[in-house]
């Protein structure tokens, strides 16, 4: 009698393991990079347990369902992954709105991420064709160049600056470079080949993509624009979900986005010190007079950018300002 209700226990133990759904998702990232551990195997682990085992989310690093971060959001709109790690900058047309949250001076660092949630309906209308999962603000873009000290406009004219999104570029542009659009993984190669002389990125790519190692200076201290990330999932696939494992997706999503915000910050500090402490590189902190003719030519382009959006653009900026 006792052999037979341990071996039922264990057949409905192996049926409901059988009977759990697995997702993939696409990280165009290498498996080492903190995000990985800090924010996305933690999303995986808690879709499982909040859904109590009826969903199991499989990472798949490095670009193993097709390499690119420009393509990702493309794959789960396709189907070929559930969920999918990228930034809204790479198709910047699609999400307008979502990209005010990059702009100059209108999100704090350290609160951006849990005001945008708490703002997170005037971003909705954005997603109709996939699932926003997450979303959170990045550390603060600062300026990486390969053999030139930046200090002022001036230092920038003629200049190519690579950016990560459109509004980025209209910052670079205004301060006199010419921006370059291209995708974080192409970076390296380009500086190191002359084919960019800088580029604008987060303080985590010191160690994550190895700017420090062809990137002489670093200039930091303007008000700048951050790189939006979002986690993005499916509409057939969250359509399929019950209401208790939309819950759980939910749920997770949200905990994954101050996650991955905290490790952006945690790395992104840690970038700015590796690299003011390697030989023969400079970590250029503008003083206040420095600072303003980069931050007057930033307050312009936030101003420009929120017009030209409308009036969505206006109650998400007097929102976040809250």
């Amino acid at each position: 009698m006792r052999f037979t209700t341990i071996t039922a226990a264990a057949l409905a133990l192996c049926a409901s393991a059988a009977l759990a759904e697995d997702m993939k998702f696409a990280n165009f990232m290498p498996p080492t990079h903190p995000y990985v551990a800090g924010a996305f195997q933690p999303f995986a682990d808690m879709v499982a347990e909040k859904s109590g085992g009826d969903l199991t989310v499989t990472l798949y690093n490095g670009g193993e369902l097709g390499p690119g971060p420009v393509e990702q959001y493309s794959r789960v709109v396709d189907g070929v992954a559930e969920f999918a790690i990228s930034l809204p900058g790479y198709t910047a047309s699609t999400f307008p709105l979502t990209l005010i949250a990059e702009l100059p001076d209108v999100v704090e660092e350290a609160t951006g991420t849990q005001n945008i949630w708490d703002h997170i309906d005037l971003f909705q209308p954005e997603y109709r064709r996939v699932k926003l999962v997450s979303l959170w603000s990045s550390a603060e873009n600062v300026l990486y160049m390969r053999d030139t000290a930046v200090r002022s406009p001036a230092d920038l004219a003629g200049k190519k600056i690579r950016v990560p999104s459109r509004n980025t570029g209209k910052l670079v542009e205004a301060w006199g470079a010419t921006p370059v659009s291209m995708p974080v993984t192409e970076i390296y190669n380009s500086m190191q080949t002359g084919v960019i002389d800088g580029a604008m990125i987060d303080a985590t790519a010191t160690r994550a993509f190895k700017l420090g190692e062809v990137a002489q200076y670093l200039t930091r201290g303007f008000e700048t624009t951050n790189s939006p990330f979002f986690i993005v999932m499916n509409h057939d696939a969250w359509e399929s979900l019950s209401d208790k494992d939309k819950a759980a997706v939910e749920d997770a999503g949200k905990e994954a986005s101050l996650l991955g915000n905290k490790v952006q910050l945690t790395v992104a500090a840690d970038g700015i010190e590796a690299f003011r402490g390697m030989d023969g590189k400079e970590v250029i902190d503008l003083t206040a007079e420095e600072a303003a003719p980069f931050n007057e030519a930033a307050h312009k382009v936030t101003d420009e950018v929120v017009a030209e959006t409308g009036d969505a653009a206006k109650a998400i900026v007097e929102a976040l300002a809250d």
